[in-house]
């Protein structure tokens, strides 16, 4: 539409122009916005309810257009929040994924160095050579000219510039050999000092390599010897080994051997609980800021769990596949959480002798898959399947694991075992450790063909048979625990009727404890001649004579 000078439109001539009545201006409300502009060009009244909809300022009085900017600004900084969020979770995939790759073996042979000999580098030099001498640093300079139209070879032809000449030529000459005699010496030499540097070079790897692999097979020795010191060694190598896939991840893990049960303690620092993102993004709230959506509390503790399981299985699984020579009977494993100024609680615990780690399968195998769209089609091995997310859960509950249901609360789990001082006491072993003492201890002592019946944190209950010319024919019934209490009269009735029933010859009572006075007097009826009692200080007795170690019951 085209505009007058006085900025009226065209169609609509001013007053002092037409002198006719001038058109009356549109209401103050409909001066903004588009309509209300658009009938104003037209000269023409607008219906009032047309722009009621459409006010020019907010109900607090701010301009629509900044309105509209506030939200923009909201809108993209809950975008850009929830895209920190996203990064956050795949981050934890990714930890997820690296902490299910499978580990390479640590084992004694692996670590073996060898020497491969470096050929000496041929023209090599480190000191600069001498300049050759040059005929341009003798040349005598040539006679002046006395007459300016002379010849520059008539000049030349002056005897006292030619004996210059041949003198010059005579010492350029001389220094010439001798420099070249300097030369090859030198050489000679200096290839002699540099092949000789080399050779002490080679010969001290040579050495360093042959000292590591003695050393190494002293520590291989010892461990075969069930040393302490030599196991936990090896042990820990394997677990840092195991680390390097997640690097940025903390979670440290400790290694106590006991020679009196052959098993490792591994204690695991776990991951920090922020590690696992606790929200699923941000959303525009109806104020118009962005707000957090947290995430379900149970979503939340089955993926810290997920990965806690991961971590768990790769320790069990680098510690299992170290012990190439079998020394291990078994392996206690704790997850520890650890917050500052809080006392460590143990959240996951395994009890794994050897026979049940060998059934199952604690890292995800190769699956052999293509990663579709990648150009090299990338091959994806080692990894979960999606719709195995918890299969490391299951594998631990296949282990007897006891995992903590909230690790947020958190809600500790009792440790299987745990590796406090030197000597061990029967409190801290796990019931595979007892278990396996017990058998140990009676193995030596006369009786096999051993069929456990019950076993629980306390202790168990099994049958054994010993040969008719050993220390304890016949078949027994052996009801072993770790009792802080007295032995009751109770139990010994119980065990009675268990031999009994499974028509044993004998039963023995063991304890790390004491049996009471009520129970003793029992066993000293007549009916009860065929009841055995073996107490704390037995037990260590057994420890010491059987095994060369000692336990402390208390």
């Amino acid at each position: 539409m085209q505009h007058s000078p006085d900025s009226r439109p065209d169609a609509v001539p001013s007053a002092r122009a037409s002198g006719t009545q001038p058109v009356q201006e549109a209401p103050a409300p409909l001066q903004a916005g588009f309509l209300a502009t658009l009938f104003r060009d037209l000269g023409a009244e607008a219906p009032v309810d047309a722009f009621a909809d459409a006010p020019s300022e907010t109900s607090g009085g701010a301009p629509e257009e900044d309105v509209v900017a506030a939200h923009g600004r909201a809108a993209a900084l809950t975008h850009h929040r929830t895209l920190t969020v996203r990064a956050q979770h795949e981050h934890l995939a990714d930890l997820l994924r690296r902490a299910a790759l499978p580990v390479s073996a640590m084992d004694f042979e692996s670590q073996l160095r060898t020497y491969e000999p470096r050929p000496f580098p041929a023209g090599t030099d480190d000191h600069p050579a001498e300049a050759e001498p040059r005929w341009a640093d003798y040349a005598p300079a040539e006679p002046p000219a006395a007459d300016p139209d002379e010849p520059a070879s008539r000049r030349l032809l002056d005897s006292g510039y030619q004996r210059e000449l041949a003198q010059a030529r005579l010492r350029h000459q001389r220094d010439l050999r001798e420099w070249r005699a300097r030369q090859a010496e030198g050489a000679a030499a200096e290839t002699r000092a540099a092949r000789s540097a080399h050779e002490q070079a080679e010969q001290a790897r040579a050495r360093a390599v042959q000292e590591y692999n003695q050393s190494l097979e002293e520590c291989r020795r010892a461990y075969r010897l069930s040393e302490p010191a030599a196991v936990e060694s090896l042990l820990e190598r394997a677990l840092a080994a195991a680390e390097a896939t997640t690097r940025d991840l903390p979670a440290p893990c400790r290694a106590l051997f006991r020679p009196l049960t052959r098993t490792a303690v591994l204690d695991l620092d776990l991951p920090p609980l922020d590690v696992v993102p606790s929200l699923s993004g941000y959303r525009l709230g109806d104020g118009g800021e962005p707000e957090p959506v947290p995430r379900a509390p149970a979503d939340r503790a089955s993926d810290y769990l997920r990965l806690a399981a991961r971590l768990a299985l790769r320790a069990l699984q680098a510690a299992d596949a170290v012990d190439t020579d079998e020394i291990l009977a078994g392996v206690v494993f704790n997850g520890w959480l650890r917050r500052p100024g809080a006392a460590p609680v143990c959240l996951l615990s395994v009890d794994a002798d050897r026979d049940a780690l060998a059934r199952t399968r604690l890292v995800a195998e190769p699956v052999g898959a293509t990663v579709p769209g990648d150009e090299d089609d990338e091959l994806v091995q080692g990894i979960y399947a999606d719709a195995e997310q918890d299969e490391a859960l299951v594998r631990l509950r296949e282990l007897s694991a006891v995992v903590t249901p909230d690790p947020y609360g958190p809600l500790p789990v009792v440790p299987n075992g745990t590796a406090g001082s030197t000597v061990p006491s029967a409190a801290e072993l796990s019931p595979n450790e007892f278990a396996q003492l017990v058998r140990e201890l009676l193995t030596r002592g006369g009786l096999a063909a051993w069929s456990v019946r019950l076993r629980g944190p306390a202790g168990l209950v099994a049958t054994a048979e010993g040969a008719p010319d050993s220390a304890l024919p016949g078949r027994w019934v052996v009801w072993a625990s770790r009792n802080t209490e007295p032995v009751a009269e109770e139990e010994l009735r119980t065990l009675a009727e268990a031999v009994r029933e499974e028509g044993a010859e004998r039963g023995l009572r063991l304890t790390t404890g004491r049996f009471g006075e009520a129970a003793l007097d029992l066993a000293a009826e007549e009916g009860y001649r065929r009841i055995h009692l073996i107490d704390g200080g037995g037990v260590q007795e057994l420890s010491r004579t059987h095994l060369g170690l000692p336990l402390a019951v208390g």
